[in-house]
Formats: structure tokens, sequence, C-alpha cells
């Protein structure tokens, strides 16, 4: 059995050669065995294989006796919302986000809607699925075909209150967010022109991945020409949105995270904002000025949910996007961030780019990915080149310099790829530290 799909925070990979309907059976009865479920949601997204590989998974789950709540096509947030509305045992998500439509992924989520990942649970269900598993039990569970979008619209109305008139444009890059941001938005009676909402796992427009800029360019076109005041992309499962200001830039997630925790610290005055080390060093600054505790988290996103539940805070965020608040179930919501944002736009009566320049302070890189000749030496080797860097140790390689940082970490998914994103005072000490580290990881 190949189970090199097994990654950081789900299961995923190429269809059928990694991901493919055997495992998807295997995994289903795992989930079982290890979340020692009666009740498990299962939703899936548009990708040509989603449904196949739904509808064996949910043969693995009923295998075990379980039964299995179907919510057929949807987005993430909504089968996380499922979970933490009705108090089932967990629920799979059938995904591979921003990744080509020729891959897929399974993502697992526990009852207190936190994402299993490879250091709480994914291993525990790959050593279940290579000791295997016997015939099914006498009494297979049975199956509940169930419709959640009401539930979830009347949640985010009541969480989110009323928003104020403003020019928006939506682009869902044909990937399941617009099955509740449509109807969320015409609920709250926002006017929004959508680019792509049709579900379509061939991706004919653009692929639904944030993390390549290219893919904005409709987007920014959009919004230039409408004169809009913010633009929206939502990622291929809709639990990350990155924002496009009135100016037509894609807004960096360090920064909006500041000015949504100012927001929330206005009301609560105080509290816990997690957030991700590739941040700009202003956050922390910032945050503490407005009475926040600011708290530097590694890099994965069901650290943040977890600490949130366990610890309380205002609000977590990851720099790749993932934003998460108390108030809804600590789950990473594309949705539910830009509707914050629109707020926050309308309370502070400010342009959402006059908003970011008022936090721009640094210069920085985009995370950038690049393949090294000897990952194993690359971080002493960094470590050495700056001595007059203080060294963070939380992921991989972080020196804290008094105008900026040096982050450097290794990819969760591909050993060979080292990310690196660099934040300096000037743009000449940020290119001179670029161009070094670049050196040493190239060279090996």
């Amino acid at each position: 059995m190949n189970l090199s799909a097994f990654k950081a925070y789900d299961i995923r990979g190429k269809y059928p050669e990694e991901v493919n309907e055997e495992l998807a059976y295997l995994v289903g009865r795992a989930i079982v065995r290890y979340l020692a479920a009666k009740i498990i949601v299962v939703g899936r997204d548009m990708r040509l294989s989603s449904p196949s590989l739904a509808n064996k998974l949910i043969e693995g789950i009923i295998c075990e006796g379980a039964e299995v709540v179907n919510i057929g096509l949807c987005t993430t947030p909504m089968l996380n919302f499922s979970v933490g509305k009705y108090g089932y045992d967990g629920g799979v998500m059938v995904s591979a986000s921003h990744n080509p439509g020729s891959d897929n992924a399974f993502k697992i989520i526990d009852k207190n809607v936190s994402q299993l990942s490879d250091f709480e649970g994914l291993n525990d269900i790959k050593q279940l699925i290579q000791t295997g598993f016997k015939d099914c039990i006498n009494k297979p569970g049975s199956v509940l075909e169930k419709s959640v979008l009401n539930d979830y619209i009347d949640h985010i109305k009541t969480t989110i209150g009323e928003i104020g008139p403003l020019n928006v444009i939506a682009d869902y890059g044909n990937g399941v967010g617009a099955i509740s941001a449509s109807p969320v938005f015409k609920s709250l009676g926002i006017k929004v022109n959508e680019l792509y909402s049709e579900p379509d796992g061939d991706f004919p427009n653009h692929p639904a991945n944030p993390h390549d800029a290219v893919n904005f360019n409709d987007l920014i076109s959009q919004v230039i020409k409408n004169k809009a005041d913010l633009g929206i992309f939502f990622d291929g499962d809709a639990d990350r949105a990155i924002m496009v200001d009135d100016l037509g830039r894609i807004v960096p997630v360090d920064l909006l995270t500041v000015l949504l925790a100012q927001q929330e610290l206005a009301i609560k005055k105080s509290g816990k904002v997690y957030y991700d080390l590739r941040f700009s060093k202003v956050v922390p600054t910032l945050l503490k000025q407005s009475g926040g505790i600011p708290v530097m988290m590694r890099v994965g996103n069901p650290f943040y949910k977890k600490v949130l539940r366990e610890n309380g805070g205002i609000m977590g965020a990851e720099f790749s996007g993932h934003i998460m608040f108390p108030e809804n179930y600590n789950m990473d919501d594309g949705l539910f961030a830009a509707l914050k944002t629109m707020k926050l736009i309308c309370q502070r009566g400010k342009k959402l780019s006059e908003l970011i320049d008022d936090v721009t302070v640094f210069v920085a890189s985009p995370e950038i990915s690049i393949e090294a000749k000897n990952p194993a030496t690359v971080f002493d080797r960094i470590i050495a080149a700056f001595p007059d860097g203080q060294q963070i140790e939380l992921d991989g390689v972080y020196l804290d310099f008094y105008d900026g940082f040096i982050s450097v970490r290794r990819s969760n998914s591909e050993f060979q790829l080292i990310r690196i994103r660099i934040e300096a005072e000037s743009a000449e000490i940020l290119q001179y530290r670029l161009d070094k580290v670049k050196q040493i990881i190239t060279e090996g």
C-alpha cells in the first residue's frame, strides 16, 4: 500500500497514484477506530475524483459500524461548522484545496473542530492502515444525506451582523467558495460581482491557488476597472481568502491580521493573538499598543486552532491565509475573514489601501521556495553567515534583527524544498540578505 500521501496536515497526493479509492476506504475505517466515532460527517469539493473517493470513504466508515452524515458538495468551513454545530465525533473533507485538479486529499477533523496533523492523529491513522483490518462488523452503519447551508448562513449572519454598502469583487476560481459565499452575501444585502463561481474540477480559468500571484490578474483587473472597495480571492475549498485592496494590491495577511485584531481589541480590550513567525515585526508592536498579547507560533494551521480552543484568545492567523476566530468554532474560513474585512472598512471609514499603508513599516519578500542541494546542513550554515541575528528556535531557522528577520524552514511536504521569507528596513538590506540566503541554499 502506497502511503506517501500522508503529509503534515492531511493525506494529499496525485490521483490515482497516491490518493485513490482503495486508500479512501482504508482511511474511512481507520478514522472510525482512531476517533472512536459513532457519527462522522463527510463532505467533498468539485474535483473530478472527489465523488468516487467520498463514496469509498463512506463505505469504509459504515463498514466499522459508524453512521455517516453526508453533506455532499460543500466548502471545508461548512464541513467544520457541521462538526461544531451538531456535535459530531469528527468529519472528513475530500479536497486538495489549492492544489491542481489532478490531486486530491482527505482533511480529517476531530470533535473539537481541530484538524489532525502528523503531530496529532495522522500517524496513528497511518499505523492502523499498515496493521490492516478484518472483515466488516455484522451491523454496518447507515448514511444520512443532510444540507447544512441554511444553518451555516444563519450562524454567519448572527455572528457578523450588519455590513454597510461596499463595491466588492469575488473570484472563486471555479472552486466551491460560491456555494456558501453567494447566498451569505445575498442574505446580508452585500452586492458582489462574482468571477468563476461555477464549481469545475478542471479549473478552466485559472487555478484556485493564492500562492501564485499570476492567478490574481483577473481579480485585480476587475477591482481597478470597477473601482471596487475590495477584491476577494478564494482558494479551492474556501478555507482561505486573500484580499485585494482598492488600488489592486494583494493585501499581506500579516498586516490585515493587525487591522482585524485591532478591531477586535477595540471591543474586547485585551486578549491573545496567535501569529505566524513569518509575520512582520511590526505585528507584535502594534498589537501590544492596542492592548493585545501577541504570541508567535510555528507554521501549521492545526496548531492555531488547538491553542485558541485550549488557551483562549481573540484570533489566530497564519501567513498563508488561514485566519481563525473563536466565535466561528476556531476554524479557518475565508468567507468569515472576508466579511470581517468588509466590516473593518465600513467601521473605520477609510479605504483598505489607506489602512494597510498605516501599518506598513518594513519591506519584505514573499515566501520563496528553493530546492536545496544539501538540506541537512542549510540551517547551520545560515546561522553562521548571520552572526548578528538572534536565533529563535521555533520552526527551522528564525534570525531576529532590530530591523527585520530571516525565516528559513523546510517544507512540510517536500523534503528538498526550503521556504524563505525575509524582512528588512530597506529594499537594499532585504536584497542583500535574500541573495546571501539563496546562495547558501543552492550551493550545498
